[in-house]
């Protein structure tokens, strides 16, 4: 049984979380004035100020620096720092550098952890995740990685291009997922190395993240064997470590937005006075109010479910894609009625709104697109009925 009870000390973590971000990141929301995401002053500011508040690397072990959480405590936490856009730079709990920690926690050496997860953890670096390829690559389908990793003398040689790698500009180093002979293989990739490059930042609609979302080439990059990452031939098997709890956490951090856009809705029509009424007394208007509650708590049961699974050591395949599924979708229309009903003022720079429905919308997509997860919890639920019926 799972059980929603919170401990003291995740409360008061929680709540510690949720003063900072209103006393200390939403202020700083009007200088973030950067193209991508926070610029580095204003990152290692807020960054400071979490450290020294108590509330830095929730996720990250203690004995990095971090406070050590589990899965359900992260759920709240991530939460409130995704209440602002900058919350979870701040924290140093957001994507692609909360997904890359814990997977080198899991799977890298002693020698890669401290060369790349210290540095990581501490928020003096970022990284990023090469996998996403541009057609006929590897996109929702990772079996199409066109990438390629072939042996030579002391090491691999890189060859591929990849697409939408979030943060690559700027980042330390990559992880890069490549087809060696013996199967998809994952590499250590430093942004010093001659053989990797950005070829260009992609214009995409969403720009909180430092390094926007860019186009990456690999030509005859050249690592050492110490630069692999695990395994060879097991790059598909380490990344589920890293998929369904970095899919999780995006719901997590996007659930605050969502709920940020609903308290600026609904402190818009507590005031607005239309039809001889407040926008709050009108029934339509509630009703957009009272379906984008339910749509929240929805989504919060359906995370701290998955966050319970990953918890007791589950893969959570499942409960990760239905999480993905529906918390994708419940966050694009909470923001959307929450713009509607502010109506011009919601589409205007004026209040924080229009940035979050761009943000918000390619969560859809981002971790693989609703109906990719839609077909992949039809099909376990077609193969259960199947084993019931025949057993």
């Amino acid at each position: 049984m799972i059980d929603f009870t919170l401990e003291p000390d995740v409360a008061e973590l929680r709540d510690r979380v949720r003063a900072f971000v209103a006393d200390v990141v939403v202020p700083a929301e009007a200088r973030d004035v950067s193209e991508h995401g926070l610029d580095e002053e204003l990152r290692a500011e807020l960054q400071a100020a979490a450290k020294a508040a108590g509330v830095f690397a929730p996720q990250v072990p203690v004995e990095l620096g971090g406070l050590g959480l589990d899965t359900r405590a992260m759920s709240v936490v991530f939460e409130e720092a995704g209440y602002s856009i900058l919350g979870p730079q701040a924290l140093n709990c957001a994507a692609p550098d909360e997904g890359n920690m814990h997977m080198l926690g899991a799977i890298a050496s002693p020698e890669q952890r401290d060369r790349y997860l210290a540095p990581l953890a501490a928020g003096d670096a970022r990284s990023c995740f090469a996998m996403t390829e541009p057609a006929p690559g590897a996109g929702s389908d990772p079996s199409m990685l066109a990438t390629t990793a072939q042996r030579v003398d002391g090491g691999w040689s890189l060859n591929g291009r990849k697409w939408f790698i979030t943060g690559a500009d700027g980042a330390a180093f990559a992880i890069c997922m490549a087809l060696a002979p013996e199967g998809a293989t994952m590499f250590l990739v430093d942004a010093a190395n001659p053989g990797w490059r950005v070829e260009r930042v992609i214009d995409a609609m969403d720009r909180s993240f430092p390094g926007g979302h860019c186009e990456v080439a690999f030509d005859d990059c050249r690592v050492a064997d110490e630069a692999v990452l695990g395994e060879v031939g097991e790059g598909f098997r380490y990344a589920q470590v890293r998929l369904a709890p970095a899919r999780l956490t995006h719901c997590m951090r996007w659930l605050g937005l969502a709920r940020r856009a609903l308290d600026i809705a609904i402190d818009r029509a507590r005031e607005r006075e239309a039809f001889g009424a407040k926008l709050a007394e009108l029934g339509m208007v509630q009703e957009r109010i009272a379906q984008s509650v339910i749509d929240l708590d929805a989504s919060r049961l359906l995370i701290l479910r998955c966050a319970w699974a990953l918890d007791r050591g589950e893969p959570a395949r499942h409960e990760s894609s239905v999480a993905k599924a529906f918390v994708g979708e419940a966050v694009g229309r909470v923001v959307d009625r929450a713009l509607q009903i502010c109506g011009s003022l919601g589409v205007s720079g004026d209040i924080p709104l229009s940035r979050i429905y761009n943000e918000v919308r390619p969560f859809r997509i981002y971790d693989g697109p609703t109906e990719t997860h839609h077909w992949a919890i039809s099909r376990r639920a077609v193969r259960e009925r199947e084993r019931v019926a025949t057993a």
